[in-house]
């Protein structure tokens, strides 16, 4: 037997489910009945434009008002109104979207961007809060009467006449006992606050207009001037130090995008300030959540986008991937490489001046996304120990002559830390030889990323190893003490210091250069650095423990005194003088160790 027929939704089923479960957060309904009336002003204001109502508009607004003892809450609009059957046909039927409707009525009569509404949902958000709900409503046509529909949450309402002098709508909230909590002024002012601060029409409550209809991202970045764009910032992060510069967000193929974006003050305070974007739809607040939208490299951005075209789930309340996400993300990291660029090059000084606090963004974003690097690498600057700035092209060029290993690989001598690494520092200095400042937290993954995109260039902390071995020249200095002088040097520093994790080797250095020094594996320290700042699978170098190599200076005044000192005692007691100044200088002397170095070396050890 065939048989074909309908599926059959009751809508006593689905109403339990809209009620409870379509919105997260309660709140939300007052966001929901605010957008309605901000649409019925609009849809109202768009009909008068286009010779379809020729009345008086009059001042469009919102109010929302709330009575405490009666447990009402109330948002009035005075914009396009509803006759019985209107109510009929978008209130009783579930999903069905007015706004939708009558932004295809009327689509080839001019812009509808303000219309807000989508899904046909929004209304029964109502019924989260309120035991019953009342609309009273007069629409704009000419001889209409008023209407009143009244339900208590179930699947029965009634429709009566009603008396109402002006054409709009009033919606009536019966707050129930478990939501009374939107009874108080603070609560409800908040919300409006939150979700309707930049709403397109005035939004009056407690008899003040509490939002910015017009907020600077709706207007044309011509006739805006930099005081503008500082107040707006005010406006949205009282109390904050004033950005570097913004980037002004306008496009409209293909797809819809407003917005500006702001440069914070940020040094190494990586995870500071994230969620400080904020995500609207037709300048309805919808989330601080926008991961998906803007490069992650970027989060530390403040701001406000705003695209009718970010795709929602049925609630307006997240995010939902789609194509048009992926090219709003790109976009949005094409324009800040393009407005980098450009800074760059009209006013390199300003640039370099801004770089202590842009530079964290630029190499995230150099290791993140392969098309803001190709852009970076050209305005990406690195700092000497001298505080002079260089682009990536322009270093390479400056240490080509001295800075060339035997090999024909460029060294990068840098530092993490310029008081710490010091004497290494001036040991390359001597060398003629310069050295970076990478001490942000990121740095240690930009190294690497550098070295693997830039040919033939290595790059070394300056207390790797001695300055000889970090720029292997070919030139060998050749050692004062024999083969089986330095083996037996060798020898005593290992007694002495009696640690399998500080591995001892005598090697012929400058007499110039210190009689002892510590250094650690590059691979291994920057593997452990990353790991801290989550390198991904690299945790387990962060738990190893350091190895640290200790080179005795073979040519060093002091290790030959070493050698000539009559008895083993003596010879122990210089060593581990020599040794522990050593650790001293990398802060790795202490405890103990450190009270016997100080006393030893008051008495004159």
């Amino acid at each position: 037997m065939k048989e074909s027929g309908n599926i059959s939704i009751h809508t006593e089923n689905i109403f339990p489910i809209i009620k409870k479960f379509l919105y997260s957060d309660h709140e939300i309904f007052l966001r929901e009945l605010v957008s309605n009336a901000v649409d019925a002003s609009q849809k109202i204001k768009r009909l008068s434009s286009i010779g379809e109502f020729n009345g008086e508009l009059g001042e469009l607004k919102v109010k929302v008002s709330f009575d405490k003892e009666a447990k009402t809450i109330t948002i009035s609009d005075n914009g396009i109104g509803m006759t019985a059957e209107e109510i009929k046909k978008y209130i009783n039927q579930i999903a069905f979207s007015g706004a939708t409707e009558f932004v295809e009525k009327y689509k080839d009569k001019g812009d509808d961007k303000g219309i807000i509404g989508h899904f046909g949902l929004g209304f029964y958000s109502a019924f989260m809060v309120a035991s019953e709900v009342e609309i009273i409503s007069k629409s704009f046509q000419e001889g209409s009467e008023a209407a009143q529909w009244i339900c208590d949450g179930s699947t029965e309402y009634t429709i009566n006449s009603a008396e109402k002098a002006e054409r709009g709508t009033d919606i009536i909230l019966h707050i129930a006992e478990d939501s009374e909590e939107f009874l108080e002024e603070f609560r409800l002012k908040s919300i409006l606050e939150k979700y309707g601060k930049f709403l397109p029409i005035p939004i009056e409550f407690q008899e003040k207009i509490i939002n910015n209809p017009s907020p600077l991202w709706t207007k044309s970045p011509s006739e805006l001037t930099d005081e503008d764009y500082l107040k707006f910032y005010e406006e949205l992060y009282p109390f904050q130090e004033k950005p570097l510069f913004w980037i002004h967000l306008n496009v409209d193929y293909p797809f819809n995008l407003t917005g500006i974006l702001y440069f914070p003050k940020v040094k190494n305070e990586f995870q500071l300030q994230r969620e400080k974007i904020q995500l609207y739809s037709r300048q309805v607040f919808i989330t601080d959540e926008v991961k998906d939208i803007v490069p992650e490299f970027l989060m530390l951005l403040h701001g406000v986008i705003d695209s009718p075209d970010i795709p929602l789930n049925v609630s307006r309340s997240f995010l939902q991937a789609d194509s048009n996400v992926k090219k709003i993300n790109s976009y949005i990291t094409k324009k800040v490489a393009d407005k980098l660029q450009e800074l760059f090059k009209s006013d390199r000084p300003g640039f370099e001046e801004k770089f202590a606090n842009i530079g964290l963004f630029i190499k995230y974003g150099m290791i993140s996304d392969e098309k803001f690097f190709e852009k970076a690498k050209d305005f990406c600057l690195v700092e000497t120990t001298a505080n002079k700035l260089f682009t990536l092209d322009e270093y390479a060029e400056e240490v080509q002559a001295l800075q060339t290993d035997k090999d024909g690989q460029k060294v990068y001598l840098y530092t993490t830390d310029v008081q710490q690494q010091d004497a290494f520092i001036q040991s390359a200095i001597q060398k003629g030889y310069s050295v970076l400042k990478m001490d942000s937290m990121i740095d240690a993954h930009f190294i690497n990323q550098m070295e693997s995109k830039i040919e033939k260039t290595q790059w070394k902390r300056v207390d790797a190893d001695s300055i000889d071995k970090l720029i292997d020249t070919g030139i060998q200095l050749e050692a004062i003490l024999t083969d089986d002088q330095k083996n037996a040097v060798k020898s005593i520093f290992e007694e002495t210091l009696n640690d399998k994790q500080k591995q001892v080797s005598v090697e012929a250095m400058s007499p110039d250069e210190l009689p002892a020094i510590v250094t650690q594996n590059e691979f291994m320290r920057r593997m452990s650095d990353m790991s801290k700042t989550g390198g991904g699978g690299m945790g387990m170098f962060g738990n190893m423990p350091m190895t640290y190599q200790i080179t005795i200076n073979a040519n060093h005044p002091l290790i030959n005194k070493l050698i000539d000192l009559p008895s083993e005692e003596e010879k122990k007691n210089l060593a581990k003088q020599i040794a522990d100044l050593a650790l001293l200088s990398q802060n790795l002397l202490t405890g103990a160790d450190l009270t016997a170095f100080i006393k030893r070396t008051v008495s004159g050890f």
